[in-house]
């Protein structure tokens, strides 16, 4: 009689490779540089013959052609123009294309089928089959001689026999009481759900990978623009000071100063102009795109102080809202369950089996046929496995839940730093803002003491570079600010539903 039942230790070993399966996180943090401010005070004419010979940055990669792997996946191409990505477009885009997390989703699926195998020891099995056969038999090799017959007065048969038999039936299994094969089943649906979690884990870190990257971005925008403002005044202090040597009332001294002071922005233009560059490849690869894919960044960047939540909210908020946590609870449940099927192995398992049909010759009379019977399986003497068993599923959960009581204390550090983040780069952004504010009314005065002729380029010089650092500064704390925010979030657990909140959008 066909069964549908696995051994018992075939399918603890099956829950086991569930639990086991890596529930993978996305990459969650990247380190960049981030801002968005454009100086409106630093507004000079000059001519344009130093620019002329600027070199430009690379231009991007050609889009790339319409293909499919191997397997049928279709590759994504890139747009004839720049495509308009605000931060919202770019982490949906993410969602959809991003590697990491479609491997999740393909994990997920895969426990999910494996549940199956162990619901399938609960279900019952119905089965039909149909089969002809043509066979030919010796009597005499079975035993009946031709004399034995004819004592029974049949007369003459031959031991060669030839026979056509068709059958067809209708096989039924099920397993009636099975305490092992319960509990398995119930492990395998906690394992899922653990799955299924870390999918949603994959999702907030996918999401702080895209913020963060989209704010990178921006931050390499707003280094290009103040290079170019400074460029402009760069430029507009080297004309002046070529005017004044040739006017013979400066030295040649200014010319030069100005002169390299000019040429050092043009190379800070350049980096920052092949950063960008750089910094929208790594961006398409995290939302999938093609590395050839032009964009134009549609948002700008966000800045506002954010009112953070008391300490003991936060963390309760993240014990609710952390799916790694709930992803280790979920293996706790499905290893507790597991373990109850180890220690129910002793009990008897009760199956019932049978089938009916037709069996009879080819070309002649059919009759049926049936087969009922019941199963009744007590184990005697396994104790060495069935222990072992046991151990292996009390020691997976003392592991869990002792990882379960590290991550609670984790989050708490975690959450604590990144409110001290969020605090100090919001200082930190004040202050380079007065900073930038007095370097402008800096450069403002000396230039027009040097254009006045009351003093040399130095001061120019020295003020240019101090106004570059002070920008420069603005633009890395602003961007770290607003780092730090989306680091609160993912710590609290509500990054992929509330980040444009902790962004102040």
């Amino acid at each position: 009689m066909p069964s549908n039942s696995l051994s018992r230790s075939t399918q603890l070993a099956a829950v086991a490779a569930l639990l086991a399966l890596p529930l993978s996180l996305a990459a969650q943090q990247q380190d960049h540089v981030q801002a968005n401010l454009f100086l409106s005070n630093l507004k000079p004419t000059a001519p344009a013959r130093l620019t002329d010979d600027l070199p430009q940055a690379p231009s991007a990669i050609p889009p790339s052609d319409t293909g499919r792997t191997p397997g049928g996946t279709a590759i994504p191409r890139a747009t004839d123009g720049p495509l308009a990505l605000s931060l919202d477009d770019a982490i949906a885009f993410g969602m959809k294309g991003n590697y990491q997390l479609s491997a999740l989703r393909t994990e997920d699926r895969q426990v999910r089928g494996s549940i199956l195998t162990a619901e399938n020891a609960l279900l019952p099995s119905l089965t039909a089959s149909a089969r002809t056969a043509t066979q030919e038999i010796n009597l005499a090799a079975m035993g009946f001689k031709p004399a034995l017959l004819s004592s029974f007065g049949l007369g003459a048969i031959s031991t060669i026999v030839k026979v056509d038999t068709t059958a067809a039936q209708i096989n039924l299994d099920q397993t009636i009481f099975n305490v092992p094969a319960y509990y398995l089943y119930r492990a395998a649906q906690k394992a899922a759900d653990a799955t299924s979690l870390g999918v949603l884990n994959g999702r907030g870190s996918v999401t702080l990978s895209i913020g963060t990257a989209y704010l990178k971005a921006l931050a390499d925008t707003a280094q290009i623009e103040d290079a170019k403002a400074l460029l402009k005044a760069d430029e507009v202090a080297f004309n002046q000071a070529t005017l004044s040597h040739d006017a013979g009332v400066s030295p040649n001294i200014d010319v030069l100063r100005t002169r390299v002071q000019f040429q050092q922005q043009q190379q800070a233009l350049i980096q920052a102009e092949n950063t960008f560059a750089k910094d929208k490849i790594s961006l398409n690869r995290l939302m999938g795109l093609p590395a050839g894919q032009e964009l134009t960044l549609t948002d700008t960047v966000p800045y506002a102080d954010l009112a953070q939540l008391p300490l003991a909210d936060a963390l309760t908020l993240a014990y609710t809202r952390r799916k790694d946590l709930l992803m280790l609870q979920a293996e706790v449940e499905a290893t507790v369950r597991e373990r109850k099927a180890a220690r129910a192995e002793h009990l008897p398992t009760v199956a019932f089996g049978g089938y009916y049909g037709v069996l009879g010759e080819t070309r002649g009379l059919y009759h049926g046929v049936f087969n009922a019977q019941g199963t009744l399986k007590i184990p005697i003497f396994k104790e060495a496995q069935y222990k072992g068993e046991r151990e292996v599923a009390s020691a997976q959960l003392t592991s869990l839940q002792q990882q379960i009581q590290s991550l609670r204390v984790t989050i708490e550090q975690q959450i604590r730093s990144s409110m001290l983040d969020v605090d100090s780069t919001s200082q930190q952004v004040k202050v380079a803002q007065s900073n930038v504010a007095l370097a402008t009314e800096e450069l403002d005065e000396v230039t027009q003491r040097f254009k006045a002729g009351v003093d040399d380029s130095l001061p120019v010089v020295r003020a240019q570079a101090t106004l570059a650092n002070a920008q420069n500064r603005l633009i890395s704390t602003t961007f770290q600010n607003n780092q730090a925010k989306l680091n609160l979030a993912r710590n609290t657990g509500v990054v992929e539903t509330q980040y444009r909140q902790y962004l102040n959008r």
